[in-house]
């Protein structure tokens, strides 16, 4: 058991873990809009370019499944310190006019990246537990509002003369601030371990039904989304929007997703289970897949609609690893192997729809697929929704 926290002991705890959302996503996603510069500046081949989008999916795939033991070794608080401190490691190498660096830096955001996605929602499990929906729907909507304004920003501020580099080493601004806000944490290294005991049936996760069905929901819906951001200005652009209009609407699909983060959680509390909205949400995203395809003309909607569905399934999903657990540690590890399996399966989602665009010559088959998974997720959101509770092994 913990001591109870006063006030200024939870308002520091709260501004702490929404300050680690805002580096969960921006540093990651902020590259995007700086891509072709860094490829002409470098000399890189369209391919090497895009390994900067799936190398950080690879590392959220490796690492998510070893965060649960490392919190067990050095408590939550000094986990998460950990994660800060590699994602400002990753942008000071990644910021050098090195392709060699460029590569590490970004592998080694990605880790950090990992630790935080896994561990926060084992952190609110903890020390909020009748406040799951609400406080991951904050943190997700502070994760996507940062995302949205990097991406708005980082052409212009490359453009005023700081240059990719510059404009890349700028990011840092988030976690440091994040670790000024998270340093009273530190002193709270035992209340933060999660017990050995969690650990023995940590490994059953990965033979429950349930577990699967709430890391599948995640990870299509990972899949789908990283398919989205990563090739919706080259959509947008085969349908003959221009290059500002194209960037201008990737800004608000960030934006959009980060919409139902204030919806979401007010709906969620007046439902006895969460199987319809998480099959609304995820027809949403077949929905839009297929709008973008059939009637690119209304892109705007689309992209708001895909954005909200996502946004929606990703809160619900992180939710669902609240909801669904028993503990903070069997939180923690559903929450390594969801995103573990989300992020592999998103790795491999982008290049295999660039591709599918490379063989026809057009964006018809990858988004057509991208509504077809979307049918999926909406049927294991259908089962995950329940109101059910992972047993203990």
């Amino acid at each position: 058991m913990t001591n109870p926290m006063t006030r200024r002991q939870t308002l520091l705890l709260l501004a702490g873990l929404l300050m680690i959302a805002t580096t969960l996503r921006v540093t990651f996603t902020g590259v995007a809009p700086l891509l072709d510069m860094i490829r002409a500046d470098l000399g890189l081949t369209t391919a090497q370019t895009g390994v900067l989008t799936t190398l950080p999916l690879l590392a959220f795939a490796l690492i998510s499944p070893l965060a649960p033991g490392l919190a067990r070794r050095l408590g939550m608080e000094r986990a998460l310190f950990l994660a800060l401190g590699l994602i400002c490691l990753g942008i000071a190498l990644r910021s050098l006019a090195s392709s060699v660096l460029l590569f590490t830096g970004t592998a080694i955001i990605g880790g950090g990246i990992a630790l935080g996605n896994v561990l926060l929602p084992g952190l609110i499990k903890r020390d909020f537990p009748g406040q799951v929906a609400k406080l991951t729907g904050a943190y997700s909507l502070t994760m996507g509002v940062a995302a949205a304004v990097g991406s708005a920003l980082v052409v212009p501020v490359a453009e005023s003369g700081l240059r990719w580099q510059g404009t890349l080493l700028s990011l840092m601004i988030f976690p440091l601030l994040a670790l000024l806000v998270w340093l009273p944490q530190w002193k709270r290294p035992a209340a933060a371990a999660l017990s050995g005991a969690g650990a023995l049936h940590n490994r059953g996760i990965w033979r429950s039904a349930l577990a699967w069905q709430v890391t599948l929901f995640l990870g299509l819906n990972s899949l789908i989304y990283y398919v989205v951001i990563g090739w919706l200005p080259s959509i947008l652009i085969s349908h003959g929007y221009s290059e500002s209009a194209a960037g201008s609407l990737h800004g608000l699909l960030q934006l959009a997703t980060a919409a139902p983060g204030i919806a979401v959680p007010l709906i969620l509390h007046r439902l006895r289970d969460q199987r319809a909205i998480a099959i609304i949400v995820a027809l949403c995203c077949a929905v839009s897949a297929l709008g973008l395809w059939g009637y690119p003309a209304f892109a705007s909607l689309w992209v708001v609609l895909f954005g909200f569905g996502s946004g929606a399934t990703m809160i619900l999903g992180l939710t669902f690893i609240g909801l669904r657990a028993g503990s903070a540690h069997q939180a923690a590890a559903l929450s390594g192997m969801a995103q573990s399996v989300g992020y592999l399966l998103a790795a491999f989602g982008p290049p295999l729809m660039g591709k599918l665009h490379d063989l026809t010559g057009a964006w018809t088959l990858s988004l057509i697929g991208c509504a077809l998974l979307a049918g999926v997720m909406a049927v294991f959101g259908g089962f995950a929704g329940r109101d059910r509770s992972i047993t203990p092994d």
